[in-house]
């Protein structure tokens, strides 16, 4: 992926390796206390996880990867994608954990690190993307759409934050004509 020049300077994206571990933690502890309800994943939890944890979330493999959008050696954005591992799944791949820094949006960066999963997901002979994205986050909504993502379900009450329930939109786009 080619980097991207902002009025902030230039962005990269990469994939993770292990060294990322400490700054990969300090950005998704960030984005679970920035957007609680848009995350699975609890603050605390995540916060007490051991090292392992994080150095186990970047480990690549043939059916999973991270990327990041770098600036001057910070992560400022960052996205998972794992595809299915049984024979029948495999087709399909779901992005996950995708976030940008409140600084860093609106310079197309998450735009960018999905074109990232694409790349990698077509190499691996992925037909079809997939992700979910709590209804209530409208920026996030539009930047899945303008890159190809279609609705096509909603999943009700899958997050509860503080006693708030929150659904999610099922959306998918279609990697290979068929």
């Amino acid at each position: 992926m080619q980097p991207i020049e902002t009025p902030k300077g230039n962005v990269t994206f990469r994939p993770a390796s292990f060294e990322d571990a400490p700054k990969f933690r300090e950005l998704r502890l960030f984005a679970l206390k920035d957007a609680p309800a848009a995350f699975s994943a609890d603050y605390y939890a995540s916060l007490n996880a051991p090292k392992s944890y994080w150095e186990g979330r970047l480990k690549p493999s043939e059916g999973s990867i991270m990327f990041f959008a770098e600036h001057e050696g910070a992560l400022v954005g960052m996205i998972g994608v794992q595809r299915g591992d049984r024979p029948k799944t495999r087709h399909s791949a779901a992005v996950w954990g995708v976030y940008v820094l409140p600084e860093w949006r609106g310079f197309r960066l998450a735009v960018s690190l999905i074109e990232s999963c694409e790349i990698w997901a077509k190499s691996r002979k992925v037909e079809i993307l997939k992700l979910a994205v709590v209804t209530v986050n409208q920026s996030a909504i539009r930047c899945y759409e303008r890159c190809g993502f279609k609705t096509y379900g909603t999943d009700p009450r899958v997050i509860c934050y503080e006693g708030n329930y929150y659904d999610e939109y099922l959306m998918a786009k279609a990697l290979t004509k068929s």
